[in-house]
């Protein structure tokens, strides 16, 4: 994507060149040391290279064609005339220094690019060591002192305390820790503990307060299913987990800044903020106008369950999306509270992946939570998530009994913590996921969305191109297969005939030159990247602003494939998290991809000038239903529906 040298560098050069010669050359003719003369080339030459470089790569020239031209049509009399004068009067041509000079401009480039091939080569070489062909997953080399300083915890302070590193909430008295320019405060919670009586409540508001604590820890993540590939089990779980962790930068200024809240993904059973792929602190180094919060929300039957008709489940009837609850709950905390760590409580972007991005979408629909969030960046995540009914979820929590060999809500009341994470361990399968019940999330949420639900929201949707063989690496090769053939067989179900005779046809012509999991794991594919441009199609339809992303992205090792893990290192800088899963960042994709984004969290339009990125061309990304394709070689802005699906009338059934 990056260009090694551009046609503007070369005019960057050109004045560079008469800083060096005229330097020297001047120097020289007032007999000074030769210590001093290169001294004189040296200076004069960067400070005309700094200055022109400035305006060559400025807004203002590179946004028009035309201002491009005038700009090196100038520049280059100006070269004619230097070349004049100095032939003239000094008897030295600038066309020597020039030619040295584009030697430097091109061949300087060429090593730097060299430079960085090698390096990546060594961690490529690192990373396929370690993993191999990636059939086995994920794999976390993750060392015992890291685990044990993962797992502090947080303390309440009584004596002194670094005033500078403190921040006052209603609620009380945070101080946070330092990391390079950048502070951050981990495990600031937002609402009361879940624990005892208030297990299966909706979450309640913390008093106020003025007592003092520590934020230099990770709040406990959710209890939950611990997937072969999850990383966060490593790391403590409790039912006490209703935290959030904020970064800010460490130089203080007047003017509030916009906030990115990020929903962490999982599949509504696991995930968590201590994940390292996850951390703000290097998107906050790169950006220091911006505030970055994150939050942890109950997961599986903790978060997610219907007890409406066991005895006694009528006095816990917001249990079927208590995580959804515990969201907007920590939203309306981060409205409240985040003006006192330099944020705008005004210009709030959400940012989720998977069951996160999911999450958001419902919130998107959902009247308790209006006003909380202006702009919403959604990847691989869709109302499809969500149950239609409260049946599956009210069959979970049947099964609940069963496994735990209780009876009533009294008796799953007196069960342990740990009880309960080993059955929702054994009924994984079983699945968790949010409702769409009527009540906190309308029934039929795109027809929301048609209707307008979501007015005054922007969006953002991201597609992966390559997202299975993820979750497979997460899941592990069984549990992915029962889960893609699970899938196939509940989509089947609800297929009119013609699509059903064109899936299996597809089926049936995949399966001859590949596996029947791989051939039904395309399908999958498709169909979830369809229920994203649905999504986006009615949201469009309801007169929301809606840009499409899709990341096209080769992976680096096949197996582990390429999307949501790569998507969020990217936008989030966590260069090194990336390398634990399996892959080595391309950091101009990421420069891209942030640069985009902090645009569109200030409202700007979401286009970028040439060279505005060194190198990178412009681009113009246009709303749905055209997409921005991100991959290794270029920008380009297309439709996508060819490159989501192969599947004749698939697109008309999902998007209908």
């Amino acid at each position: 994507m990056r260009k090694l040298f551009t046609f503007d560098d070369i005019m960057v050069a050109f004045i560079s060149a008469l800083g060096y010669g005229f330097g020297e050359t001047i120097a020289r003719l007032f007999g000074w040391p030769e210590l001093v003369c290169m001294g004189a080339s040296f200076g004069l030459g960067l400070l005309l290279g700094g200055i022109i470089s400035k305006i060559c790569f400025s807004k203002a020239v590179q946004k028009k064609p035309i201002n491009r031209v005038i700009t090196y049509t100038s520049i280059f009399l100006i070269f004619l005339i230097a070349q004049y004068i100095s032939v003239r009067w000094m008897g030295v041509s600038m066309l020597d220094y020039v030619s040295n000079e584009i030697v430097s401009v091109i061949g300087m480039p060429i090593l730097g690019f060299a430079v960085n091939l090698l390096i990546r080569w060594y961690r490529t070489r690192k990373i396929r060591k370690l993993y191999g062909d990636g059939s086995k997953g994920f794999v976390f080399d993750v060392k015992e002192k890291d685990i044990e300083e993962i797992n502090r915890q947080n303390q309440e302070i009584h004596g002194k305390y670094n005033a500078k590193r403190a921040v006052k909430t209603r609620t009380g008295v945070y101080v946070g820790g330092k990391y390079e320019k950048t502070l951050c405060y981990l495990g600031i919670p937002y609402a009361l503990p879940p624990v005892g009586e208030r297990r299966w409540k909706a979450p309640e508001a913390l008093p106020s307060s003025d007592r003092v604590f520590d934020a230099i820890s990770f709040g406990a993540s959710a209890i939950q299913v611990e997937h072969k590939g999850s990383i966060l089990k490593h790391h403590r779980q409790s039912e006490d987990c209703l935290t959030l962790n904020i970064c800010v930068s460490a130089k203080k200024t007047d003017t509030k800044k916009p906030v990115l809240v990020l929903f962490h993904p999982g599949d509504f059973a696991s995930g968590g903020t201590a994940d390292p792929l996850l951390y703000g602190s290097n998107f906050v180094n790169g950006h220091p106008d911006t505030v970055f919060v994150s939050f942890n929300y109950r997961l599986g039957i903790f978060g997610f369950i219907d007890f409406s008709e066991l005895p006694g489940g009528e006095a816990y009837p917001d249990a079927i999306n208590l995580g959804l609850l515990d969201q907007i709950a920590a939203l309306e905390w981060v409205k409240e509270n985040i003006a006192a760590f330099g944020g705008d409580p005004d210009r709030i972007t959400v940012l989720g992946f998977e069951s996160g991005a999911a999450s958001i979408c419902l919130l998107a629909a959902c009247a308790r939570a209006k006003g909380l969030f202006r702009k919403a960046y959604v990847f691989n995540g869709s109302p499809v998530s969500a149950y239609d009914s409260p049946a599956a979820s009210r069959a979970l929590a049947k099964s609940l009994l069963q496994e735990t060999q209780t009876a009533t809500m009294e008796e799953l009341l007196q069960l342990s913590t740990e009880e309960l994470k080993a059955a929702a361990q054994k009924l994984w399968r079983n699945m968790c996921a949010p409702t769409c019940d009527g009540a906190l999330i309308p029934a039929d949420v795109y027809q929301a969305f048609r209707d307008g639900a979501a007015s005054g929201v922007d969006f953002i949707f991201g597609i992966p191109g390559n997202e299975t063989q993820v979750y497979r690496s997460l899941f592990g090769a069984q549990n992915y297969m029962d889960a893609v053939f699970g899938a196939v067989a509940d989509l089947q179900k609800y297929m009119d005939a013609s699509t059903a005779r064109a899936v299996q046809a597809y089926l049936d012509a995949q399966t001859a030159v590949s596996s029947e999991l791989e051939a039904k794991s395309s399908l999958v594919e498709q169909w979830l990247a369809l229920c994203l441009y649905r999504a986006a199609a009615k949201l469009s339809e309801g007169g929301n602003n809606v840009h499409l992303l899709y990341w096209n992205v080769k992976p680096l090792i096949e197996n582990l494939g390429s999307g949501t893990i790569d998507a969020a290192a990217a936008l989030l800088g966590n260069e090194e998290a990336l390398q634990m899963y399996g892959s080595v960042m391309n950091k101009d994709l990421a420069e891209t991809l942030q640069t985009l984004s902090l645009k569109f969290m200030n409202g700007e339009a979401l286009q970028l000038y040439r060279n505005e990125i060194s190198g990178v061309d412009a681009v113009d990304w246009t709303p749905f239903p055209r997409a921005l394709i991100l991959s290794e070689g270029k920008l380009q802005c297309e439709s996508i529906e060819d490159r989501i699906t192969a599947i004749k009338g698939l697109l008309d059934f999902v998007v209908q």
